[in-house]
This record gives C-alpha cells, sequence and structure tokens, in this order.
C-alpha cells in the first residue's frame, strides 16, 4: 500500500506516462508471486486490484485506451477475488469513465450501474457513491437524457455531503473538487453552460496546485466553455493560465485537451490576440511533444494546423 500511495502522488503531478513501466514492472516482480503463493490473503488481492486500476489509469493518460481496458478487465476479478466490494465497485466506476472518455455512453451507464449494484451489497462509501451517481450523470448527459442526467447529479452530491474527510485510501479519490468538474462536463452536454462555468471555477478554486493535471485540466474545461459561450476574453485569460503549466507533465490526456482547445479558438483566429494566443499554443505543443515524444501515439504525432 506503501507503494500504490507513492505511485498515486507522483502521477498527480507528473502525470502516468513515465509510472506505467515502473507500475507494471512491480506488478509483474513483486505483486504477482505473491498471487500464486499458498499463504496469500485477500489483501494481496486487493493490492493487486488497486495496482491494476491504477495501470489503467496510467496506460489511459499515455494515450493507450485499449491497454487501458485491459487493465481494468483485469482489476475487476482480483477485486473480487479479494471480498473487498466497495473496490470492485469503484473498478466499475473507472471502466465507465474510461467507456466515456473513448465515446460510448451505452458502456458508461452500464458499467456505472454495475458499480451502483455492487456497491449496494457492500460497505456504504459516501464518495464512492457520488462518484459512481456521478458517473451515471456524465453517461446519461451524454447520451442525451437530461433528467435523469441531473437526477443522478442531485443524489451524487448528496452522497457526497456525507463522505467523512478521509475515506479507504485503496479507492480512487473522489472529491469536492472532481465533483465540480464532473458536474461542468454533465451540464456542458446539457447545454446549461452558464452553470457549466460556475462548476469549472469552483473546481479550479478547490484543486490544490500539488494536483498539477487536474488542476491544469479544470483550466482547459473553463476555457473551453468560456469558447462556447463566446466570452473570448474570459477564455484567452484562462488559456493563458493553461499555457503556464509546467510543460514537464507527463499526459498525453491533457496534449489531446489542448489541441481541441485549439480548435475551439481556430475560428477565432481573426482577433489578433487569438491569434497571438494560437501561437503560444503551438509553441506549448511543440515543446511538449519534445518532451513527450516516447510516450506519443502514433495517431497523435500529426503537425499542428
Amino acid at each position: 500500500m506503501a507503494a500504490m500511495q507513492a505511485f498515486r502522488t507522483a502521477d498527480r503531478q507528473a502525470g502516468g506516462g513515465r509510472l506505467y513501466t515502473s507500475v507494471t514492472s512491480h506488478l509483474r516482480d513483486t505483486i504477482g508471486p505473491r498471487l500464486v503463493d499458498a499463504d496469500s490473503t485477500p489483501h494481496v488481492f486487493a493490492v493487486a486490484a488497486v495496482l491494476t486500476e491504477m495501470a489503467g489509469w496510467m496506460a489511459h493518460d499515455s494515450g493507450q485506451d485499449a491497454t487501458a481496458g485491459r487493465h481494468f478487465t483485469r482489476a475487476l476479478p482480483l477485486a473480487r477475488a479479494s471480498g473487498d466490494i466497495p473496490l470492485a465497485a469503484s473498478i466499475a466506476a473507472s471502466t465507465s469513465h474510461l467507456a466515456l472518455q473513448t465515446g460510448d455512453p451505452a458502456s458508461a451507464v452500464h458499467w456505472a450501474r454495475t458499480g451502483l449494484d455492487l456497491a449496494d451489497d457492500g460497505p456504504r462509501v459516501p464518495s464512492l457513491m457520488a462518484r459512481l451517481h456521478t458517473m451515471s450523470a456524465r453517461a446519461l448527459a451524454a447520451a442525451g437524457e437530461p433528467t435523469p442526467a441531473l437526477a443522478a447529479l442531485q443524489r451524487a452530491e448528496e452522497a457526497l455531503r456525507r463522505a467523512p474527510e478521509t475515506e479507504r485510501p485503496w479507492l480512487s479519490p473522489f472529491d469536492a473538487a472532481a465533483f465540480a468538474l464532473e458536474s461542468a462536463l454533465v451540464l456542458s452536454d446539457l447545454n446549461r453552460h452558464d452553470e457549466a462555468r460556475a462548476h469549472a471555477e469552483h473546481a479550479i478554486r478547490l484543486r490544490e496546485a500539488s494536483r498539477a493535471r487536474s488542476l491544469l485540466l479544470s483550466r482547459i474545461t473553463l476555457a473551453s466553455l468560456h469558447l462556447g459561450c463566446n466570452d473570448l476574453d474570459a477564455a484567452l485569460t484562462v488559456g493563458n493560465d493553461v499555457l503556464a503549466a509546467d510543460p514537464n507533465l507527463g499526459s498525453i490526456r491533457v496534449l489531446r485537451h489542448l489541441d481541441d482547445l485549439r480548435t475551439q479558438f481556430t475560428p477565432h483566429r481573426s482577433h489578433p490576440p487569438v491569434r497571438a494566443f494560437l501561437t503560444r499554443l503551438d509553441d506549448t505543443r511543440r515543446a511538449r511533444m519534445l518532451l513527450l515524444a516516447d510516450l506519443v501515439p502514433a495517431t497523435s504525432k500529426g503537425t499542428t494546423p
């Protein structure tokens, strides 16, 4: 568990790209042999599930979504073998989240419901319930189901209010800042842009600087929402904060979000401040590409428009 905490802390600050090999090596060389030991305990299976799930998130952060899915698929039976029902439900939530990222809202709904069904059979962990209801809301909003999406978001908020400050450390964390960002994405999909912006701003206020990737993704989301509302000045202000972020963050996911942000800014390039911003964004992207050259999948290596 000490290794898990060390990997998780490093991932939050530096991104998963540089850590993926270390985690998978630790799983193969240290944890794997203990799984087949005659004296292995449920705790060993739980640790294996946690680190396998973490490897999945790091693979996703490295742009390897198919690999991430395979890790999540392997993590779930390990969690079941450990007897830790909340852990199994947490992995189902991760699978739902990945399905959303890969454009499969129907699968995301399925996995969120699977997680909720699992959670109903085990000890109630409020932050986990909040995460599962939020994933359900995200998936339903993406599928064009506004009423059930908003109801799920309300259930998530109610669950999060009941969450103590510290809960099971082996579950993927879900706090008020994460909920605020996910709420912004739900409301954006439902075309409730002013509310979405308020939630994204709240996520930035709540997110501590040590969570570099989460903070950067929150800022990219807010800039995107400002653009969706044709508020160029606000989008540029937040966009400049995005470009000031540490370029050493090893995250292909961040690189892809920057590309999406560029696409949104491009129709406004006749505005001189936007042209200047796009030039800086292209410089930032090139710098990140150089630093991530050994991690970037071939599909991400196209030239910047």
